[in-house]
């Protein structure tokens, strides 16, 4: 229960930056996508479920808080985020920077071509590749550039709560 309370406090505490932080330090109107981030990270470390959770909310929370076309259309992208993320659980190293990079850009590339066909798109705006060279990547870039000072975070993070966990764990035996 713990450990829960702990990821909702992280997660509420990367919205807020989502939110506050991250417009103030935008370059040319792109700002860092941190859920996207935060996602990938637990996902990775935590497995396939604990990513579909907390991208589903992740995705949710952003929702509520940045207006968009469709609500629920970023709970949906950062589930599936979550989820394939979920798979590299078995095979990635933690202290491995490479693989949370990659599948983090791989995260925002998908997150920005599926808003790109729900927001413009569907508008009858179709400068698909101005929209890829303008805003897709770079953002993506961005998100990388913020992957590496988040991401350590979120691994010692992690680190403390499976502590915690096992601890509470060999307390019933």
């Amino acid at each position: 229960m713990k450990t829960k309370l702990i990821l909702a406090g992280t997660m509420l505490a990367c919205l807020l930056l989502q939110c506050s932080l991250m417009p103030a330090i935008s370059i040319a109107s792109i700002t860092p996508n941190l859920m996207i981030v935060f996602t990938v990270s637990f996902g990775l470390m935590r497995g396939k479920r604990s990513g579909m959770i907390l991208g589903f909310i992740c995705g949710l929370l952003t929702d509520l808080m940045i207006p968009g076309l469709f609500v629920g259309l970023r709970a949906f992208v950062y589930m599936y985020i979550g989820y394939f993320c979920g798979y590299c659980y078995r095979i990635f190293y933690d202290d491995d920077i490479k693989m949370p990079v990659i599948l983090t850009a791989a995260g925002d590339l998908v997150y920005g071509i599926a808003f790109y066909a729900t927001q413009f798109m569907l508008r009858g705006r179709i400068q698909f590749f101005f929209y890829l060279r303008r805003v897709i990547l770079p953002e993506m870039v961005y998100t990388i550039l913020m992957t590496f000072v988040f991401y350590r975070l979120f691994l010692l993070l992690n680190r403390q709560l499976e502590k915690m966990d096992k601890r509470s764990v060999g307390s019933f035996v």
